[in-house]
């Protein structure tokens, strides 16, 4: 099977067209490497919510803050599932990297259209649809969620055990932020399992709870069910223990004071008509764009060699990300609407 890289491929849909017997070893490959880009598609609305949060430390932007690094840790993962078959993961590349206003990469959700804003109601609203475990994954019935499409991955895995040879394989703890939260050397069966089982049931919680079972704080629920209180505006609780029925009827989760970072044009803000940027501007969104550019290098470095030491500057260009981020989310546009702009996480070559 041809290895397809462009993130507007249906490379997703494809490789689920495939029938079980014949998802051999380029199978695999080609799979994680569209799991990869899925991981990475959400960290860029995550990160821009919570950068317009103006009070770092409320309770919603601690929830999305954890998120993200789930979402890195799983990125991570599976970056070691595709290094342990002999494959390496394509991330500084601008056929790969996340378009904003898009839909996720592989033809997955055709439907859900990802964007770059603030935290509003439409956003969580959109994080909740990427997460959700009831949408369909691509227009195939017979996989419904993305957590199935991870499914599909471990079939594969089960049937080419003997791909997996521990290779160039990263070690990484984030436990800080959560149980799950460690990118583990994936050198067996039993390993890939546990990895896939994480990022399924961070992502859209367990068949029998919405909690999360690797939690970073007692309670914590999948990542789905988070962004849907943001969105009801109230604690889901257990409401009966017989039957068990959860429901949003817990205390108020109200969203925190956001800068109002508008939605960021197609293409970047260069595309934005009237609100094109000004040479300050431009500066400050080029420093952005070039902090994500190299930390998405660094990360490609880090599962070139296996060297876990890459990750650290790679994690640098991310504060740095902030930063600038943080300058963005300050500057209002000049239409007069009292928006601000944002980061457009434009990949720039070297």
């Amino acid at each position: 099977m041809k290895r397809v890289l462009e993130y507007e491929s249906n490379a997703i849909v494809e490789l689920l067209g495939v029938l079980p017997a014949d998802r051999d070893a380029e199978w695999l490959r080609n799979s994680l490497q569209q799991a990869i880009m899925v991981e990475i598609a959400t960290i860029g609305p995550y990160a821009s919510a919570l950068w317009s949060i103006k009070d770092s430390n409320a309770p919603v932007a601690k929830d999305i803050r954890e998120i993200i690094f789930d979402e890195m840790t799983h990125m991570g993962l599976v970056c070691n599932m595709l290094t342990t078959v002999g494959g390496t993961p394509v991330l500084a590349d601008p056929k790969v990297v996340p378009k904003y206003e898009h839909p996720l990469p592989g033809g997955v959700r055709p439907d859900l259209i990802v964007f770059l804003e603030g935290l509003t109601k439409d956003s969580v609203k959109m994080f909740s649809e990427i997460e959700s475990p009831e949408e369909p994954i691509a227009q195939l019935e017979t996989f419904a969620t993305i957590g199935a499409f991870y499914t599909a991955i471990e079939e594969a895995f089960e049937a080419h055990q003997n791909l997996i040879s521990g290779d160039r394989q990263i070690n990484f703890s984030l436990e800080s932020h959560g149980q799950g939260n460690k990118i583990v050397p994936l050198d067996s069966i039993e390993k890939v399992r546990a990895a896939i089982g994480i990022i399924r049931e961070q992502g859209e919680g367990t068949s029998a709870s919405p909690e999360n079972p690797f939690p970073g704080k007692p309670g914590e629920l999948a990542h789905f069910y988070v962004f849907r209180e943001m969105f009801r505006g109230k604690k889901l609780i257990k409401v009966s223990e017989n039957p068990v029925v959860w429901d949003f009827k817990g205390n108020d989760v109200p969203l925190p004071p956001a800068f109002p970072m508008a939605r960021v044009p197609e293409g970047g803000w260069a595309n934005g008509g009237p609100n094109a940027p000004m040479p300050e501007v431009q500066q400050v969104l080029r420093a952005f764009n070039v902090r994500f550019s190299e930390m998405l290098r660094a990360l490609e470095a880090a599962w070139v060699d296996g060297d876990s030491d890459m990750l650290f500057p790679a994690i640098g260009h991310m504060g740095g990300m902030r930063t600038e981020a943080r300058k963005l989310v300050q500057l209002e546009l000049p239409d007069g609407s009292g928006k601000t702009y944002g980061p457009e996480f434009l990949y720039i070559e070297e």
